[in-house]
């Protein structure tokens, strides 16, 4: 966690805010989100925020419109293209859950577009499932803004608190013991996703053996 903070600190605000927001801003336009979730570089954002290297209402406006934006975007290139994409080759490991996305979407409608903010591989894809699906773009923009703002907002205020509390716990009980306890929380973060992308798989397969099966 020290050497997060002081690698953060090291790069000036301007870039700070550009990484952010375009990381943010790709996951959704372009499918970035397979490699790198757009709410890891807002809590990023909120932690060189605590430490004062960055405005936090500047950040939170950034990560907020970049996500509006780039589900835009998204919309927008399954409008025109989303048989063409969401047929490719590179989304065959994850039909199973494209599938789930799809029928999420059907049943849900706009409230998909909102909910599906707050899962990775939904924030990645469903902006091209709902354009693709011809969803009137004005219901799609009043869910979109409504979902980014409250996803936005929530990361990267979560940054921030990891930050602010880190530098109080080091304060308090020394920095040993406070990257001691980082270190576990990472490490119970890191077990915990481990477990959910193998409950994803499972899903997957369970899902395209009862397809095979219809």
């Amino acid at each position: 966690m020290e050497s997060l903070l002081h690698r953060i600190l090291d790069i000036p605000p301007v870039w700070v805010y550009l990484v952010v927001t375009l990381l943010v801003f790709a996951e959704d336009a372009i499918f970035v989100g397979f490699v790198i979730p757009g709410e890891t570089a807002a809590v990023l954002g909120g932690v060189a925020a605590s430490q004062g290297h960055v405005e936090l209402w500047a950040m939170i406006v950034l990560v907020v419109v970049a996500a509006i934006v780039g589900d835009s975007v998204g919309y927008e290139v399954g409008k025109h293209l989303g048989s063409r994409i969401l047929n490719s080759s590179m989304l065959d490991r994850h039909r199973g859950r494209l599938d789930q996305a799809q029928d999420f979407l059907a049943r849900r409608g706009g409230w998909a577009v909102f909910l599906g903010r707050f899962t990775a591989f939904f924030r990645a894809v469903m902006p091209a499932l709902v354009g693709a699906s011809k969803m009137p773009y004005r219901k799609f923009v009043s869910f979109n803004a409504f979902g980014g703002v409250v996803w936005g907002t929530a990361f990267v205020v979560l940054g921030y608190v990891a930050g602010a509390s880190y530098q109080a716990v080091a304060k308090t009980v020394g920095r040993d013991l406070a990257i001691g306890v980082a270190v576990i929380v990472v490490v119970a973060l890191i077990v915990w996703r481990i477990r959910e992308s193998r409950r994803e798989k499972t899903f997957e397969s369970e899902y395209e053996a009862a397809r095979e099966t219809e």
